[in-house]
């Protein structure tokens, strides 16, 4: 098939006499094995020899055997181990400018002038520091006679690209480092199971989390479990902060609340500079409460386990970036970092990151701590001011009075961070001055009338849990709208918010139809994406999607797992989605597997026939399992039972089959931190949406809105938040199968293909792009595809 005019493609840059050398330095991070993975396999897809560097610069210093030529299967059965596999530490030698010297004689031996670094702001400092210093190091080696002035033309310039691992997610410039993500699974899984023990005893518990400079991990852990204090370096209380923390600990529990939970950063600071430790804020809790109080320190409980999806999907898409970028870059080129923001790549200048990185330490040295915020960047400030808005009640005096009736309600399946949502829409309404209610068993229980008030307190836990609390229902409106409209009328309601997956998109479109009929529904409403789905029109992301995939992705570890120490095996997986591939093609890239069949990739026989034989030849090398995702309605006749045994007469002789159905277990769970933010921080931001539609709407005494604007869908769109009317997401919504007609994941499908041996065409006209950072001035409704 002609590939068309606009997409450029990577095979005119090729790697062929390029060398690239892959290391990891500094602390270590969960997803630096799939960044290391995905730089080795792209890099030799390109036709480069690809070298890892074991221990970090130390290695490159001692040279020997610590830089060794990379092959295929190098890097197999890494995608799911967590610290870095290749060694990493910090090196003293590499300060010195002998030390660099070496560094450089074992590089050139090797013919090695691409380095990709995936560490901190320091090891990529370094690396610059390095790059900057190349020519004149080769020119002591000419002079020590250690090389000859052809091997110093020949390697004359030193190119770098680096990406960042760090759990601390401390570097500006990037929306999301590797591993912090995963870094957040472990503290929230230690959060969830403190809570119990809590509730037990009426415990207060003081939790501390990992970042001496940066309280990312610890505000972000606070935002997702609904911790009533937090601590952080960048914004330190402001003084008496120990009364009011003690008020609002006593607050909540005179609602009826059993525990509280304190998250504090280690290097959390009062405004004077003095240390605030957990041991501190525990005796402070036990001498004006008298409350039962424990301290948990988490350590480097954060740093290890095994990679999240979203590190492993970051890792592969910025491992392959860098790689690209290495090809694409020339001797005035100056070194970058691949990046992420919103849900984009992008490559930033090193030095201007590192820099900017630098300026937050000194904005907190010098006690300029709004300015520490916001240099930490968009997603940062958004963390914060939604933190703040939904941990501290305002007294009923200092509420607006605004007398609006706004209700909540599920539509469609359960997914893991509706529950979230709802809290965050209805605290940030009270806020606001609104009377909330919640529709129990959305459209079916409107019209049943099973609508009441809900209060601050009555929300007060859900963050954490899965499912729906208010239950959902995939009935539409248009069969009982009337029956709807006198509920309006009953209880009021001035505005609508809608969480759901594809039947609240049609919901809204019928709410919207039926404002010709019915004045009950010329009202503000909005819709909220939740479904694991992650199948609609008007958002690259749905609430839910990243819990179904650390579902798919933990199961698909086990099956593998199981087959460890045994014969050849394959197994094929049937995931969830309808007719949408999301969760197989980004869960098999997530889990390594070789191929995914999805509805929007239309698949033949001779092509499961290409995928037997491809797989044949595999495990005739090292490779032990092989791994086949299949969206559940990829294909009417080519069932998962029909591959199943397909690939078992095929492969006879060389390995077997076993398949398993994910099933339901992809929709249980509790959310993953990710699906609690983004439900958190989306809800919020509906609701002050809600509340300007209102005002804006609201003449002769009642609101009267019937505008194309006044429907909307908020979602995440590349790098920023948009509300769209839904009525213009008719024309981009394939109705039959229930799915957008262009979906932006469709081009990460190449990525897998690439890392699992298969030649196929990559479009990177999508590809990150050189850009300055730029600060970030506010914005009304921006990204964050990063928690």
């Amino acid at each position: 098939m002609a590939q068309p005019d606009n997409k450029k493609f990577f095979e005119n840059l090729t790697g062929a006499g390029k060398a690239i050398a892959v290391l990891t330095s500094g602390g270590d991070a969960q997803g630096m094995n799939a960044a290391v993975r995905a730089v080795v396999r792209m890099g030799i897809y390109v036709g480069a020899k690809v070298y890892f560097v074991h221990e970090g610069y130390q290695g490159m210093v001692d040279g020997g055997d610590n830089i060794k030529e990379a092959n295929w299967e190098s890097v197999s059965s890494m995608l799911q181990v967590g610290g870095t596999v290749i060694g990493s530490a910090r090196c003293k030698d590499f300060r010195t400018h002998e030390g660099r010297l070496k560094a450089a004689h074992n590089l050139v031996k090797r013919g090695i002038t691409n380095l990709c670094v995936i560490g901190g702001d320091g090891s990529l400092t370094g690396a610059n520091l390095f790059r900057e210093e190349w020519s004149g190091l080769l020119a002591e080696l000419v002079q020590q006679d250690l090389i000859d002035e052809e091997a110093a033309q020949k390697y004359s310039a030193l190119h770098i690209v680096g990406m960042v691992g760090s759990i601390d997610n401390d570097f500006c410039g990037t929306d999301m480092t590797i591993g912090t993500d995963s870094a957040l699974h472990r503290i929230i899984e230690v959060v969830d199971a403190i809570m119990t023990t809590a509730q037990s005893h009426q415990r207060t518990f003081v939790l501390e989390v990992m970042g001496r400079h940066c309280g990312y991990l610890a505000l972000v852990s606070a935002l997702a479990c609904g911790a009533d204090w937090v601590l952080i370096p960048e914004m330190p209380p402001e003084d008496g902060w120990e009364e009011k923390m003690c008020q609002k600990l006593s607050a909540t529990r005179s609602r009826g609340s059993r525990l509280n939970i304190i998250i504090v950063a280690e290097g959390a600071i009062d405004r004077h500079g003095k240390a605030i430790t957990s041991s501190i804020v525990k005796d402070l809790v036990v001498r004006c409460l008298g409350f039962d109080t424990r301290v948990t320190i988490l350590g480097h409980v954060q740093r290890g386990g095994t990679p999240s999806a979203f590190d492993r999907i970051l890792a592969s898409r910025m491992g392959v970036e860098a790689v690209l970028a290495l090809l694409e870059t020339t001797a005035n080129t100056p070194a970058c970092v691949v990046s992420l923001c919103g849900n984009q790549s992008v490559r930033l200048p090193l030095m201007e990151c590192v820099q900017m990185t630098q300026q937050v330490q000194k904005a907190m040295d010098e006690k300029k701590f709004e300015e520490a915020v916001r240099l930490r960047g968009r997603s940062f400030e958004n963390n914060l001011r939604t933190y703040k808005l939904l941990a501290h009640r305002k007294p009923e005096s200092e509420l607006p009075q605004s007398n609006y009736n706004v209700a909540v309600l599920n539509v469609g399946a359960p997914a893991a961070g509706m529950n979230a949502a709802v809290r965050s829409a209805v605290r940030v309404g009270i806020s606001e001055g609104h009377k909330m209610f919640a529709v129990s068993d959305g459209f079916e229980g409107f019209y049943k009338g099973q609508i009441k008030e809900v209060k601050w307190a009555d929300v007060g836990g859900w963050t954490g849990q899965g499912g729906s609390l208010l239950g959902t229902k995939r009935t539409l409106p248009a069969k009982y709208i009337e029956k709807i409209a006198e509920q309006m009328r009953k209880y009021n309601i001035n505005a609508l918010l809608v969480i759901g997956g594809f039947e609240a998109l049609e919901c809204l479109l019928q709410l919207n139809e039926a404002r010709s009929h019915y004045e009950e529904f010329c009202i503000p409403l909005c819709m909220l994406p939740a479904t694991i789905s992650n199948n609609v029109p008007g958002t690259d992301l749905s609430i839910g999607a990243d819990t179904a995939l650390n579902a798919i992705v933990e199961t698909c570890d086990r099956i593998k797992q199981s087959a460890s120490g045994t014969k050849h095996r394959v197994f094929i997986i049937e995931t969830m989605g309808g007719y949408c591939g999301y969760l197989a093609s980004v869960g098999g890239l997530a889990a390594g597997a070789d191929a995914a069949y999805i509805y929007e990739e239309p698949f033949d026989i001779r092509d499961l026939q290409s995928n037997v034989e491809h797989l044949t030849e595999k495990m005739k090398t090292s490779i032990q399992r092989g791994l086949i995702l299949r969206n559940e309605n990829s294909n009417e006749n080519y069932t998962t039972d029909f591959i199943y045994q397909l690939y078992s007469e095929e492969g006879r002789g060389v390995f077997d089959c076993r398949k398993n159905v994910l099933g339901h277990m992809q929709q249980g769970g509790a959310p993953s931190p990710f699906d609690r933010n983004f439900g958190t921080k989306i809800a919020a931001k509906a609701m002050q949406w809600i509340t300007k539609k209102l005002n804006e709407s609201y003449r002769q005494g009642r609101v009267f809105a019937n505008t194309e604007d006044s429907a909307c869908l908020l979602g995440m769109r590349r790098r920023a938040m948009v509300f769209q009317p839904v009525v213009q997401l008719k024309d981009e919504t394939d109705f039959v199968h229930r799915i957008p007609k262009e979906q932006w994941w469709l081009k990460l499908r190449p990525l897998m293909k690439i890392l699992a041996k298969y030649k196929t065409s990559y479009d990177v006209s999508d590809s990150g792009q050189l850009e300055h950072v730029a600060l970030n001035q506010p914005r009304e409704f921006e990204a964050t595809a990063a928690i």
